[in-house]
């Protein structure tokens, strides 16, 4: 129930009042494994908190910790007791990635040979933590304000999200929340590669994982086996990139 993700209030009799039990959602990094097992109500819980990083419980807002990440893991094969995820939720999503199987021989060793070495089949414990909430929150806050996007960028961007919807095979193309993500994830990618400007190129590596997962395809063309992502691919032949783009 979203109950079980939010929290809720809980009579102490103590007290003699309601008392909010908060949910694990209040926490960091929330991953929903296998979302889709989740009844539609159930996931539409996650729906505030992913865009307005708060939760509402009978009148009242709680917000939520910083940073705030959610992830998700789907399986793409097994589809019994599953639902579908509403468009709107798939849409806060900022990238949606397909793992897939490992590539080669040493890789499928490797996983092996690694759950050898644990002797478990849950490692976290052994994590060591990169970096401390005070500095990551202050990395946002230099991807956020100090990586500077050329107006050239910015039309990029928009002209890739808009062709989206232009497309002859497409229902319903990226939202504005598509162009959001590209321009969050070419900043933050910028960043990583030491540069304080965001390139062409930075969009390029992202249009995929951040466009396809918005677009909804017609009927027709959906049973035909048509993929999104063949049609970002088509939308990112035909728009073309800024030549030169001004450095802060």
């Amino acid at each position: 129930m979203p109950a079980d993700i939010l929290g809720t209030k809980v009579w102490k009799s103590g007290t003699s009042s309601f008392v909010f039990e908060k949910g694990p959602i209040f926490t960091s990094f929330l991953l929903a494994d296998e979302i889709n097992r989740s009844p539609p109500k159930t996931q539409s819980a996650l729906l505030e908190a992913m865009e307005e990083r708060q939760v509402t419980i009978e009148g009242t807002t709680y917000p939520l910790r910083r940073p705030f990440f959610v992830m998700a893991t789907q399986n793409p094969i097994e589809l019994e007791g599953t639902y579908p995820l509403p468009e709107a939720q798939v849409d806060r999503f900022h990238l949606k990635l397909s793992a897939g199987y490992v590539n080669s021989l040493e890789k499928e060793s490797l996983i092996l040979k690694r759950r050898i070495d644990w002797k478990t089949d849950d490692p976290s414990n052994m994590i060591e933590p990169a970096v401390d909430t005070a500095t990551f929150l202050e990395m946002q806050q230099i991807i956020e304000n100090d990586i500077f996007v050329d107006q050239q960028i910015l039309d990029y961007i928009s002209s890739i999200v808009r062709m989206t919807r232009q497309h002859r095979i497409v229902e319903v193309g990226s939202s504005p929340r598509g162009g959001l993500a590209l321009l969050k994830l070419s900043r933050a990618m910028a960043a990583t590669s030491g540069r304080d400007y965001v390139i062409p190129d930075d969009i390029k590596l992202f249009a995929r994982d951040a466009l396809a997962h918005r677009i909804i395809l017609n009927v027709e063309n959906l049973l035909e086996g048509v993929s999104p992502i063949s049609v970002v691919d088509e939308v990112m032949s035909k728009v073309e990139p800024p030549k030169e783009v001004a450095r802060a």
